[in-house]
């Protein structure tokens, strides 16, 4: 489901509201519900996080919707997804947000023109991200992450304000970013994206692996990135109208 971007959206619509307007709120934060939840489903059946590892959100209004802490991701409902303030406080009758929330919400704060965040623990991101081997330029498809390369960020205990501003700072100038002794994370105009790049970068991580077992990798000119991240502009297909 295409995310809307939610940034504009302050209400908040209370249970049981008779008015059209705040029926198709409360809708519409059901339906961006549910489109987390079917994410996270997704990341764990690609296999890009093991068990209960990684997490997903999308933003809403000023904060974010976000998947709760240590349930099994065939076991959450609607219900279960955290709504989190800009301000990192949650309503106590709601579940625990991710423990991760915090650095969910700076790469919100970071990134104003991104409305999701999924973070992977995915299996060749996380051998390279406990390498402290950022990934260069090998594969022109590199720059599907927004740059010549997909960095690491420096270490922090998971959970922390430190990490989160090591995340915010990777983040400021690419859509990815491994996470050194820890995994990865993506980000998107919307959830569809932020997952298929979190794909494409354990696909990547997986190529780059079998490259540094054969040998020392061929790295493509920055001028040879500059230009296919100009062709990228323009890729795809345009919409009819």
């Amino acid at each position: 489901m295409a995310q809307r971007d939610k940034t504009a959206r302050t209400a908040r619509t209370k249970p049981g509201s008779t008015s059209g307007a705040s029926a198709r709120a409360g809708a519409e934060e059901m339906e961006a519900r549910q489109a987390v939840i079917d994410t996270a489903l997704a990341m764990s059946r690609l296999g890009l996080s093991p068990g209960r590892s990684g997490n997903v959100s999308a933003r809403w209004g000023t904060g974010m919707l976000i998947t709760p802490s240590g349930l099994a991701y065939d076991a959450i409902t609607p219900a279960d997804i955290v709504l989190v303030s800009q301000d990192g406080t949650w309503d106590t009758s709601q579940r625990l947000p991710s423990s991760e929330w915090r650095f969910h919400l700076s790469a919100y704060e970071a990134r104003a023109d991104m409305n999701a965040v999924v973070h992977t623990h995915s299996l060749h991101a996380t051998v390279l991200a406990c390498a402290h081997q950022p990934i260069p330029a090998f594969h022109y498809m590199v720059a599907a992450a927004g740059g010549t390369d997909i960095p690491l960020t420096p270490y922090a205990t998971f959970g922390t304000a430190e990490l989160a501003g090591h995340v915010a700072a990777g983040l400021a100038r690419r859509n990815a970013c491994l996470m050194a002794n820890h995994g990865a994370i993506a980000i998107g105009p919307s959830l569809p994206a932020a997952l298929a790049l979190a794909a494409e970068v354990e696909v990547l991580a997986e190529q780059y692996c079998k490259v540094l077992a054969i040998g020392a990798p061929k790295i493509l000119s920055e001028t040879e990135m500059a230009e296919v991240l100009e062709r990228f502009k323009s890729y795809g297909q345009k919409a009819q109208g």
